[in-house]
C-alpha cells in the first residue's frame, strides 16, 4: 500500500528576476498540512473522525492543463537560476502567477503527462520525453497536493520511468493517480485526505501509450481508458469512504477544440454513474468546451497549463485552470459551482517563458493586457461554447 508522509516543511521558492513592471503574486501563506497524522492515500489508513467533529460544508478541487516539458522550459529554468546566480535549474518562476490560487484550493490536482529521468539526466523533449526530477518538488512546494499520471507519454522511459516517476512524487509528498508500481497498487482506492477531513477519490485514465507497450506481465501499470472500469475504481473509492470521485480523462484529437467522439461518449457513461460527481481532462492542448452532463460538470480539455510547442501551434499557449465547489447535502456532496480562469504561456523579452493567471494579471496591470485580454477573449469563446449554464469566469465581478 502506498505511504505518504505529511511535508514537515514548506519552502517557498523566489520568483526569480523578473523584467520591470510585470506583475509577480506574492506566495500565500502555506496551505496546511491535512489534518490527519496517518497516512493519507487511503480511507483505512485514517481514523474515523470524532462523532463530535463539524462536517465540512464545503470544499474545492482544482485542476489544470497538461505540464509538457519541451526543453525551452528548461532553458528558462537555466536561466532562472542563473539570474539568482545559482546553478541548476529555477522551475518556480515559471508558475509564480498561479501560486495563489493553487495554494487556495483544498484539493489541487496537476497532470504530470510526462516522465521523470534520473537525477541529473539525460534529459529529453519531443517525442519521448523525460523531464528532471526537482520538477516534483517545486509542483509540491507551489501547492499541488496530487498529479494524475495516465497520459499517451507515461511509457515513453519504458517501465523504469513509470516507477521513478511515481517514487518522485511521492518522495516530494505528492499523491499519484493513473500508474502503479505493483498489481496490489493499482486495485487501491487513490483517495486525498483534505485538512477537514473531506476525502476526494482520484481515477485516471489515457486513451493510449503512443503505441508504446506496457512492461510484459504488467497490464495493470498504466489505466487505459474504459468507462466501466472507471465506474468500478470511483465505486470503490466511494465503499472505502470516499465522499467525492473525479475522473480524469486523458483523450481527445490533438489542437481539436471541439471534443471528440470518443470524450463524449466516455464522459456521457460515467456521468451516469453516482459513483462519479466530475469529470475533467487533458491531451488535446488546446482548450476544449465546459458542459454539464448528467447534471455533472465535464471539462473535455483545460489545454496546456506549461508547454512551447512552437509558433505553428499559437493556440496552444492559451490554457484553463478551474475550481470547482462541491457543497453538502445531506450525506455526500454536490458540486454548486465552477470558476474558470484563462491562462496564457508567454515569454519575457529575454525569452524566458512563464505561464501567467490572466485575471490576475489584468488586475495587478500586467503591460501584456492586450495579449492577455485577446487570450481570455479566445478561451471564453471555446469555454461557453456549449452554453453550460452556473460557469463562473474569475475576475469577472471585479
Amino acid at each position: 500500500m502506498r505511504r505518504f508522509w505529511i511535508l514537515s516543511l514548506i519552502v517557498l521558492l523566489g520568483t526569480g528576476c523578473t523584467p520591470a513592471g510585470l506583475h509577480v503574486t506574492q506566495p500565500p501563506p502555506p496551505k496546511p498540512a491535512p489534518s490527519l497524522l496517518a497516512p493519507i492515500a487511503h480511507k483505512l489508513d485514517s481514523p474515523a473522525q470524532p462523532t463530535n467533529a463539524p462536517q465540512p460544508e464545503r470544499v474545492t478541487v482544482n485542476v489544470s492543463g497538461d505540464l509538457l516539458w519541451h526543453t525551452t522550459l528548461l532553458a528558462t529554468a537555466r536561466s532562472d537560476a542563473a539570474a539568482k546566480g545559482a546553478q541548476g535549474m529555477d522551475f518556480a518562476p515559471q508558475f509564480s502567477s498561479l501560486r495563489e490560487y493553487v495554494g487556495a484550493a483544498d484539493l489541487a490536482i496537476c497532470h504530470a503527462e510526462v516522465p521523470f529521468a534520473p537525477e541529473g539526466g539525460p534529459y529529453e523533449g519531443y517525442p519521448t520525453f523525460a523531464a528532471p526530477p526537482q520538477i516534483a518538488t517545486t509542483v509540491k512546494q507551489l501547492g499541488w497536493d496530487a498529479c494524475t499520471t495516465a497520459s499517451n507519454h507515461t511509457m515513453d522511459q519504458g517501465w523504469t520511468g513509470l516507477v521513478r516517476t511515481i517514487d518522485t512524487h511521492e518522495a516530494a509528498g505528492l499523491l499519484t493517480a493513473g500508474s502503479y508500481r505493483s498489481q496490489a497498487e493499482s486495485t487501491e482506492p487513490v483517495i486525498y485526505t483534505t485538512q477537514d477531513g473531506v476525502r476526494i477519490g482520484i481515477v485516471s485514465q489515457t486513451f493510449g501509450l503512443n503505441g508504446i507497450p506496457k512492461a510484459q506481465g504488467k497490464d495493470w501499470s498504466v489505466n487505459l481508458l474504459d468507462a466501466n472500469r472507471a465506474i468500478a475504481d470511483a465505486a470503490r473509492a466511494k465503499a472505502a469512504g470516499a465522499d467525492i470521485v473525479v475522473v480524469h480523462m486523458h483523450a481527445g484529437d490533438e489542437y481539436v477544440r471541439a471534443p471528440s467522439t470518443q470524450q463524449i461518449q466516455f464522459a456521457k457513461a460515467v456521468t451516469a454513474s453516482e459513483h462519479v460527481d466530475l469529470v475533467f481532462g487533458q491531451h488535446a492542448h488546446v482548450v476544449q468546451p465546459i458542459d454539464k452532463i448528467n447534471g455533472k460538470w465535464v471539462i473535455y480539455g483545460l489545454g496546456n497549463l506549461i508547454a512551447t510547442s512552437g509558433p505553428a501551434r499559437p493556440h496552444s499557449w492559451d490554457g484553463l485552470m478551474a475550481t470547482v465547489t462541491f457543497e453538502r447535502k445531506g450525506e455526500g456532496f454536490d458540486a454548486t459551482q465552477l470558476e474558470w480562469a484563462p491562462t496564457l504561456i508567454s515569454r519575457l523579452g529575454d525569452g524566458r517563458v512563464r505561464v501567467w493567471l490572466i485575471p490576475d494579471e489584468i488586475a495587478a496591470g500586467n503591460p501584456s493586457t492586450g495579449a492577455l485580454q485577446a487570450s481570455a477573449a479566445r478561451t471564453r469563446k471555446v469555454v461557453t461554447s456549449l452554453g453550460a449554464e452556473g460557469l463562473t469566469e474569475r475576475g469577472s465581478q471585479r
